[in-house]
């Protein structure tokens, strides 16, 4: 598997690899992760923790097709939205099977086997595969694409915690709320959103993942309500289990999204980057999440920003208050991520490399 991950680049690249890791090893097959890990003890140790060597990435074409043979792959997963996209094409000439995890974009990536795990994204249309090269017409595509929620990359620790039914109503009057960012907070979200929730004015018992010191110092600096609590606490293994005991997530709309589906939790999203648009605005327009708005919204001055905020601060305040509102989105959210998504891609894989090795 060919990805990285660190404070710029957030950790989503790195945490759906490790999903799909797991199942590739629980199948008997030998994994290696190459890439660059930067100021991620947390992930490190994940992977060493399963027994994945983490090897210096190969970023050319030429580096992909010579580690390839170094290390005598049969499959390479490439997940980046950086790599040089003559690498997939490069590897199938040299006989190596290649899997592009890809959100939307395939950079012009040419794969034997493409994944997009956004909700919908099996929707897109008839010209779903227009980015896509090689592919052809739509008609095609079943066989080369795998789109939609239904092949979600969810590691151990999230299926392990799945509940058998989706989550009932529970009426509280302090409701405990998670907020995380991805693993590293690379925009600074937390503490922008923790000032919105600060601002419903209901009370609350809020712990916010803090990826890095300073956005734990300005998380810091929010003074609470009556009846609020604040909590700023480091990345965590345990983050399904925090996942699994809040009344209300507030979170970002990236990878992290179909964990929270699974889980059947109640969540509010803000989409903090250009690339989770899209599947932000499926998520929440399909009721699996209620929407916050956009990062650079919530955080721009003048009429428009507080406007923004204010909107925001609404809609929690409407969550936090409401426990069949919460219920209603964690049933929706519950029943379209059924945590097997993983082994469906690892069975595609499986399934064209032994076809691929069968004489004639």
């Amino acid at each position: 598997m060919r990805c990285d991950a660190g404070p710029r680049r957030g950790v989503g690249h790195l945490v759906r690899c490790l999903a799909l890791a797991e199942e590739f090893l629980a199948r008997g097959a030998d994994v290696t992760v190459f890439g660059t890990v930067e100021r991620l003890d947390w992930a490190t140790a994940e992977l060493a923790a399963r027994g994945i060597p983490l090897l210096p990435g190969p970023d050319s074409a030429a580096e992909l097709v010579e580690a390839a043979r170094r290390h005598d792959l049969d499959v390479l997963v490439l997940d980046s939205y950086e790599l040089d996209p003559a690498g997939a094409g490069a590897l199938r000439a040299a006989g190596v099977y290649t899997l592009a995890i890809i959100d939307g974009d395939s950079r012009g990536q040419v794969a034997d086997l493409y994944l997009d795990q956004n909700f919908g994204a099996e929707l897109a249309g008839p010209d779903a595969g227009a980015e896509l090269p090689g592919l052809g017409s739509g008609a095609e595509l079943p066989g080369r694409l795998l789109a939609g929620s239904g092949y979600a990359l969810l590691r151990d620790t999230v299926t392990s915690a799945r509940p058998p039914v989706a989550p009932s109503a529970t009426a509280v009057s302090r409701p405990r709320v998670l907020a995380f960012f991805g693993g590293t907070d690379a925009v600074g979200a937390a503490p922008v959103l923790t000032r919105v929730l600060v601002a419903t004015g209901h009370p609350m018992d809020l712990t916010v993942i803090v990826g890095r010191p300073e956005i734990e110092a300005e998380v810091e600096d929010v003074t609470p309500g009556r009846g609020q609590i604040i909590r700023p606490v480091p990345p965590t293994t345990s983050l399904p289990a925090l996942i699994a005991e809040a009344d209300l997530v507030v979170s970002a709309a990236g990878t992290s999204t179909w964990e929270l589906c699974c889980l059947g939790a109640p969540s509010a999203l803000v989409c903090v980057v250009d690339n989770q648009r899209e599947s932000y605005t499926r998520v929440v327009r399909h009721g699996l999440a209620a929407g916050l708005g956009e990062l650079p919204e919530l955080t721009a001055g003048g009429v428009a920003g507080r406007a923004a905020r204010a909107a925001a601060a609404r809609t929690l305040h409407g969550l936090l208050s409401s426990p069949q509102r919460r219920a209603t989105l964690a049933a929706r959210a519950w029943s379209t991520v059924d945590g097997q998504g993983r082994a469906r891609v690892v069975d595609a894989v499986f399934d064209a490399v032994r076809a691929a090795a069968v004489p004639g």
